[in-house]
């Protein structure tokens, strides 16, 4: 398995265990959510199976956090045992409660057949229906189908446990005389409805929503979870490998349903009723987001809030010390990542342009990753261990330089800087000091 599908498995993983994370010292609740986990249908990469057994997802939990909370370690390994004979009892108990999800209101005889059809069942299965049924109904799988989902006003217990985000139509704006149309990318604490950061941009694009984030974790610090809209702006790998990197779970709302973003949406019609209405005509981008900016501060985030009874501002920042800030690497984790080798020569080329690489790297399948708006700056990993920047190359001061006998030796340079630790209590350092003669922060 190569390197791209290696870290779909680690997201899909961190997805599955995500909420586990934030479980208190709370067995019962733990085994509610566990409960939940194996009897929901999961789209697993790579893999024609939809179900998923108690002991593997707290096998990943356990990697999980015995590495201090690295995505690295839900990478699949190969299998210490790998040739010798494993239990098939949960796994075929898995296989049969996927079927069942999948062939709704099928016949156990049916959904059996089905899995000797597929081979999904070991070749000594000899289980018989009354066993299948029981397990259904353990699993609460007998119920009629089709009923109504069960829809429930939520809200979160502190602030940065979740937040939500979307994009909106903006009004006009003026660029270089011409009038281009404008796209607002807005975070909103479900806790207290603070918005984190939002601002207008000429396009609709994971560029956008990317700078976005960066600024909003910059400002607030980095929240459990982000509810994301489902359109292909907010799907990315690369943006769900850099979020997941830094302790954050995404989760996508529901196509066609979008009542999980109820208070993103109520956000975005008090925007339309209170702040479009009095810009005037013709205006800047740049003016367009100072005036945004000004509104948010001095009259949303100051304003008493019709479900909370209180401000914004005042809800948020009551728990302060429970906020994990952002690392001051924050931008390290959303460069863009291209897989080249590096030729014999210890050359790569990139966007056109070639470059040396170090020449214990000669003949390596290596990652570059650098940042969209300054794409010279290119930092090399080998085997997820940086090895330095990449220097464009000059050939007339290499004709000069005498060459040294090929190494063939490694010497990683260190990694960027971790995120912030998950500790228990989800506690971290200060986000805001407050000063005696300035509360406007």
């Amino acid at each position: 398995m190569d390197k791209e599908k290696k870290e779909k498995m680690a997201l899909f993983r961190f997805g599955v265990i995500s909420r586990l994370l934030w479980v208190k010292e709370d067995e019962r609740q733990q085994e509610a959510l566990l409960r939940e986990i194996t009897s929901t249908a999961w789209e697993i990469p790579f893999s024609r199976r939809t179900v998923l057994g108690r002991s593997t997802i707290l096998e990943w939990l356990k990697k999980y956090r015995d590495s201090g909370g690295r995505i690295e370690s839900l990478e699949p390994q190969q299998r210490s045992d790998k040739g010798k004979a494993r239990s098939l009892d949960e796994e075929t108990e898995q296989t049969l409660v996927g079927l069942k999800t999948e062939l709704k209101g099928a016949s156990l005889p049916v959904i059996l057949r089905v899995a000797q059809e597929r081979k999904l069942l070991p070749l000594d299965f000899r289980a018989s229906i009354q066993s299948v049924y029981r397990l259904f109904q353990r699993r609460g799988l007998n119920e009629p189908q089709g009923l109504k989902p069960d829809l429930r006003r939520y809200e979160t217990e502190l602030p940065n446990d979740l937040w939500q985000s979307d994009c909106m139509h903006g009004p006009p704006v003026i660029v270089d005389g011409k009038v281009r149309k404008s796209f607002l990318f807005a975070f909103l604490d479900d806790h207290s409805r603070l918005i984190p950061h939002g601002e207008f941009y000429l396009q609709e694009n994971l560029k956008s929503l990317t700078d976005c984030v960066i600024k909003a974790l910059s400002k607030r610090g980095l929240p459990r979870k982000i509810y994301l809209d489902n359109g292909p702006s907010f799907r990315s790998h690369q943006f769900a490998h850099a979020t997941a990197s830094l302790g954050i779970s995404l989760i996508h709302c529901t196509p066609y349903r979008p009542e999980g973003k109820g208070k993103i949406e109520r956000f975005f019609k008090t925007l339309r009723m209170q702040f479009l209405p009095l810009l005037p005509p013709s205006l800047s981008l740049p003016t367009l987001n100072e005036r945004f900016e000004q509104w948010c501060d001095q009259t949303y985030h100051r304003n008493v809030h019709g479900t909370t009874k209180e401000t914004p501002w005042d809800r948020y920042t009551q728990h302060l010390h429970l906020l994990r800030p952002a690392p001051r690497n924050l931008s390290d984790f959303f460069r863009t990542r291209a897989r080249r080798k590096v030729d014999r020569d210890r050359t790569v080329t990139l966007h056109g342009r070639i470059y040396e690489a170090p020449v214990e790297l000669i003949e390596k399948n290596v990652n570059l990753l650098y940042q969209e708006d300054d794409p010279q700056r290119i930092e090399i990993f080998y085997q997820d261990q940086s090895h330095g920047f990449l220097v464009p190359l000059n050939p007339h001061i290499n004709a000069r330089i005498k060459r040294n006998a090929k190494r063939t030796d490694i010497e990683p340079q260190p990694t960027s800087t971790p995120p912030p630790p998950i500790a228990k209590s989800y506690q971290g350092g200060k986000l805001f000091e407050r000063r005696q003669d300035d509360d406007s922060l």
